[in-house]
């Protein structure tokens, strides 16, 4: 396979701060690819540097053999970025804006047909002359991704691209995406919703204070740091949690209980302490290893 992507040895500090640690992996073609971390992690700021706004202090990062310092207009022709911000030109309509965006690359006329399937593909057709600062949040960010795809990069970088997107449209970014990627488009995604992660990439990277924690196939970590989680839905009623099973507790709301276990054992224990505490248990379900946990355990922290 091709790379589309190389990261090799990128390191980058902001005064004593040093935000990036040793960054060194690869990106295949044709991945759809996940980038995880808690904020602080890192993620924005090798994003940065691989669009070119940002310079590492050393290493350096390749997009399909070129480099992006050293050959930056090439590299920048084969990306298509989604920031995470929702950052666009108030002075244009949504076709005025992908037309102008297709010109930065060298795209004209020619590129119209295009621009309307992208148009199409993202649902904007009803708000292809409408003025961009008068779309809504949602539409802004369909805007956007149109605005990354419109001179057809092959590699397309998400940088939380649903955040702040109801439902709906969330799902139906994900289908247009699954589509791209289907046709041979390589996907980076940066994310805080660690359930689309799991069923998008075939490949994750979770980062945490500037360095990566794990890198592998997302199947190969659930295996991996398979863990299982047991829910009660519990009735409290002032009544305190044992000292003796604080430590596997995960979450805890107003009315249930996410503990985290190993074993079996472990489960008859949990039980057996809250009984002593005539905590009554109302319903109970375990779960098997997700993307979260795998995150919580190597991390420390939540998403």
């Amino acid at each position: 396979m091709k790379k589309a992507i190389v990261f090799n040895k990128v390191n980058k500090s902001f005064g004593k701060l040093q935000v990036l640690k040793d960054i060194d992996f690869t990106i295949q073609e044709g991945e759809f690819f996940g980038l995880l971390g808690p904020n602080g992690a890192g993620k924005s700021t090798l994003i940065n540097i691989l669009a070119g706004l940002v310079k590492p202090c050393s290493g350096s990062i390749k997009v399909m053999g070129h480099d992006v310092i050293q050959d930056y207009q090439k590299a920048r022709r084969l990306l298509g970025i989604v920031p995470q911000e929702l950052v666009f030109d108030p002075f244009f309509n949504v076709r005025e804006m992908l037309r102008f965006q297709a010109g930065y690359f060298g795209k004209g006329r020619e590129n119209d047909d295009w621009v309307d399937e992208v148009i199409d593909s993202l649902d904007l057709q009803d708000k292809a002359y409408t003025n961009m600062r008068m779309l809504s949040g949602g539409m802004k960010r369909r805007a956007l991704i149109a605005q990354a795809l419109v001179h057809k990069p092959p590699v397309i970088v998400l940088d939380e691209p649903t955040a702040g997107v109801d439902v709906e449209l969330r799902k139906r970014l994900w289908q247009f995406i699954k589509k791209l990627n289907q046709k041979g488009y390589t996907i980076v995604l940066t994310t805080h919703y660690l359930e689309e992660a799991e069923m998008l990439c075939n490949r994750v990277a979770m980062m945490d204070q500037g360095k990566i924690v794990a890198l592998d196939k997302t199947r190969n970590l659930l295996k991996r740091f398979a863990v299982k989680n047991l829910n009660f839905r519990v009735n409290l009623k002032g009544k305190k949690i044992p000292a003796s099973i604080q430590k596997f507790i995960q979450f805890k709301g107003h009315d249930s209980i996410s503990f985290l276990i190993k074993e079996i054992g472990e489960v008859e224990f949990i039980i057996s302490e809250l009984k002593k505490t005539k905590i009554n248990i109302l319903d109970m379900e375990l779960i098997n290893s997700d993307l979260e946990n795998v995150f919580l355990k190597l991390t420390g922290s939540k998403k």
